[in-house]
């Protein structure tokens, strides 16, 4: 793409430079004003960000923040591409799909849990930004020994990121439930089963009352947020094997 042509958000996003002006060079520019407004979403929430906040703690003013990003929405998605980061090392190599795809997936649930405000974002397109391309392109490599087409690899991506999402935003939900209670998620899950076995009447509710009344949720174990992930996760791709296998493709490794 033409360089005089390319919009001016999509520049910002991969930090193509401007034409060059003559003066004093700018103390500020594009990845200083999203690095500050990353740090404050990391210490306050997302809530938090916004452009006179940002430009207060960068020692401007929201006017001069102008000159870098063209809106808050476009903050968004620069503090969104910044906080994916780089695609780590781990995810280099070959192997087979199911293996790359969980470990991507695992990868995918560190960047929120080192950034929690990232669950919080709504959906604004597909990946545009040289880190969010970069995550998307290790997906497509993990599939790339599948039979699947282009459309259903994307879908693939989508769905897996999505579970990794829903995943990251319900155990925040939890986390804010059990807050100023001193519980982690093992001890709260112990106490709801056993309230709901004193509440919940069998004749009105059979299946549930047998579930609270079985004691299951009363020992879940201290990793029980980790193992409901990855039980999730392999619910999810033992589906995608199911759509490779009716493709003909090969038995998925462990």
């Amino acid at each position: 793409m033409d360089g005089d042509r390319m919009p001016a958000e999509l520049a910002r996003l991969w930090r193509i430079p401007a034409d060059s002006r003559r003066g004093r060079p700018a103390r500020l520019d594009v990845g200083r004003v999203v690095d500050a407004a990353v740090a404050l979403a990391d210490r306050q929430g997302l809530a938090a960000v916004t452009l006179p906040k940002v430009a207060e703690s960068l020692g401007t003013t929201k006017m001069a923040l102008y000159r870098y990003v063209g809106s808050k929405d476009e903050l968004l998605t620069l503090m969104h591409d910044a906080a994916n980061g780089p695609v780590p090392a781990s995810l280099e190599g070959t192997g087979p799909w199911r293996e790359r795809l969980r470990r991507w997936s695992e990868e995918q649930a560190a960047v929120f849990e080192r950034h929690p405000w990232l669950a919080d974002l709504r959906p604004s397109g597909p990946p545009s930004g040289p880190n969010g391309i970069a995550w998307f392109d290790a997906g497509l490599r993990a599939m790339r020994s599948t039979p699947l087409d282009w459309q259903a690899r994307v879908g693939v991506i989508m769905l897996v990121s999505g579970y990794v999402k829903s995943a990251a935003q319900l155990a925040r939900g939890l986390a804010a439930g059990r807050e100023g209670t001193g519980m982690d998620q093992a001890a709260a899950e112990r106490e709801y089963g056993m309230a709901m076995a004193r509440l919940v009447e069998p004749e009105r509710f059979p299946d549930a009352a047998a579930l609270f009344a079985s004691g299951a949720l009363e020992d879940t174990g201290k990793q029980t947020g980790e193992e409901d992930f990855r039980f999730g996760l392999e619910l999810v791709l033992d589906g995608v094997a199911a759509r490779i296998g009716a493709e003909g493709g090969p038995e998925p490794a462990s």
